[in-house]
């Protein structure tokens, strides 16, 4: 995948947590493309090897490891293992994230005759919500960003050098109908990344947050496309919404990707949340 301009990553480390992701793969590969040493931090190893391996077939160097990110001691193993391969991370993509069935609700907005269905088994209210289910979108979102920077911030810290860069999302500026486990742990993550910015900004460690609109990954493919291909009442009210008109390329989110990794181009820039959504988040609707 050519990159759109090229940074100068050469002798840095990159982390990219949810290194796997249909998103994340191709941040992953557009660092490595920059001369970065790119470590792909994944749930399960066979799946970060696989895209350490298409970005090594290619050329450049990357190396697929298994980390759970809600996991402190799988995290400081991962961290030993990228320290020893490539060296210390210069640079941190919090991209592991994601929503679960058990925090969403299966209407848009509770009616009088939705309160005569609370507890019917298919049908899930606001009462219905499942507390595990929300805990384990926010941990999975939050903590699961929280943690990745505790264990390779920490010798940014004493290098006193380094870029975090966190996954948000369009949900922490307007949240979505439906989904309000996701969109308040993406509000938590853009507020941490502004909290985190202002807390190392003597330590010259840089963070900041990419917001991206709507793509299509394959976590929400079956909530925006039909079997036969043509998109759902929801990805429509969506692109109604984007003055694009369209959905977002995952290559369309390296720009930005680059952009904030690289001290040059964004040396005096931190605790800033960049949207990448086709003008949504700039529109009212009329």
């Amino acid at each position: 995948m050519p990159v759109p301009f090229k940074v100068d990553l050469r002798e840095r480390t990159a982390v990219v947590t949810g290194g796997a992701g249909v998103l994340c793969s191709v941040m992953a590969e557009a660092l490595a493309e920059c001369g970065a040493k790119v470590a792909i931090l994944g749930h399960k190893l066979e799946a970060a090897e696989k895209v350490a391996d298409t970005i090594c077939m290619k050329g450049f160097k990357a190396l697929g490891v298994e980390a759970d990110v809600l996991d402190i001691g799988s995290l400081k193993n991962a961290e030993r293992k990228v320290s020893e391969a490539f060296g210390p991370c210069d640079i941190l993509v919090n991209g592991a994230g994601g929503n679960h069935p058990k925090g969403t609700t299966s209407n848009e907005f509770l009616t009088p005759d939705d309160m005569k269905k609370l507890g019917s088994e298919g049908f899930v209210s606001f009462f219905d919500l499942d507390p595990e289910g929300v805990k384990s979108v926010f941990n999975l979102n939050f903590i699961g960003t929280l943690l990745p920077t505790q264990v390779f911030a920490k010798e940014m810290a004493e290098r006193r050098s380094g870029v975090i860069i966190n996954i948000s999302s369009m949900n922490a500026f307007c949240p979505l109908t439906k989904i309000p486990a996701y969109s308040g742990a993406k509000a938590a993550v853009s507020n941490f990344t502004q909290w985190l910015a202002v807390h190392f900004s003597k330590m010259n460690v840089r963070v900041n947050a990419i917001a991206p609109g709507f793509f299509i990954t394959k976590q929400n493919k079956s909530l925006l496309k039909k079997p036969d291909g043509s998109f759902t009442d929801r990805a429509k009210k969506i692109l109604n919404m984007t003055p694009m008109g369209r959905f977002g390329e995952a290559d369309e989110l390296v720009g930005a990707l680059l952009y904030l990794s690289d001290n040059k181009a964004s040396g005096f820039v931190s605790g800033v949340v960049l949207p990448v959504d086709g003008a949504f988040s700039a529109y009212s609707g009329v």
